[in-house]
């Protein structure tokens, strides 16, 4: 009598001999999830894009395994491709977001170093004058802050100043701060610089015991303050252009002088 060996039949579905490879299901919910939560935070959107677009495709590609059978966790996968969906559009409202924050960002900082948003001087009719002035002329800037700068006179340097040479001459002039407005003006940011001859050669300033120590402090509103600058400049100089800038906030203004 002969047995005849009947060997089941695999079922339909998963087969098996092969493990479910639900392995793109799970990992499209994993980047979902992690992509959607990035891209609450706008400066990630590089990071919710990324994630979410990998959710999606490995979450699509997990349906197609589920439908074939090749996987058991097709409500896994479809979730993973949702959530990987709402990623993505978190990272496109994010990239909005931080375009509008760094357009804002650089319109402010445009504004704060443009030369309309500094202090110009004001021409005594209300107007904005950009002139040269003269020694002894006051320039009065529409913060209210006014500058004078007096005519060159003969300075004789101490025996241990620094920046004059030997054959050249010194000249010292006063320079004259006002505040007549309603805010503090700091002194430690004013610069006064000087040139001379038709190239604009800078001249060495004078540091002694008398002069060069220049403005330290605030000066606050109703407050004068005066300083006293030396300039070594050629013997045959005709003529010494002092530029005062009272800060970063204030216009750069130009005295002619004649030694």
């Amino acid at each position: 009598m002969s047995h005849q060996m009947h060997h089941p039949q695999a079922p339909t579905g998963v087969p098996s001999h092969q493990a479910a490879r639900n392995g793109l299901g799970i990992a499209a919910l994993v980047l979902g999830i992690i992509g959607a939560l990035s891209g609450l935070i706008p400066l990630l959107f590089w990071l919710a894009g990324t994630l979410g677009l990998l959710a999606l495709i490995f979450g699509l590609v997990g349906r197609g395994r589920a439908k074939r059978g090749q996987a058991t966790n097709k409500g896994m996968a479809t979730t993973g491709a949702v959530v990987g969906a709402i990623a993505l559009i978190l990272s496109v409202v994010g990239v909005v977001i931080t375009m509008t924050a760094v357009s804002d960002a650089v319109d402010e900082i445009n504004k704060s170093i443009g030369s309309d948003s500094r202090a110009k001087p004001k021409d005594g009719k209300g107007g904005s004058s950009a002139k040269t002035y003269q020694g002894g002329d006051t320039a009065v800037y529409d913060t209210g802050l006014n500058v004078t700068v007096s005519k060159p006179v003969p300075y004789t340097a101490d025996e241990i100043a620094v920046g004059h040479g030997e054959g050249n001459k010194s000249f010292k002039v006063t320079v004259r701060l006002s505040n007549k407005g309603s805010k503090d003006v700091s002194g430690d940011l004013i610069m006064v610089e000087a040139r001379t001859g038709k190239d604009g050669k800078s001249t060495e300033p004078i540091y002694d015991g008398k002069v060069g120590s220049g403005f330290s402090g605030s000066l606050p509103p109703g407050k004068t303050a005066t300083a006293d600058y030396a300039f070594d400049v050629p013997a045959g100089a005709k003529d010494l252009d002092v530029q005062v800038r009272p800060g970063f906030d204030h216009d750069a203004l130009h005295w002619e002088l004649r030694p």
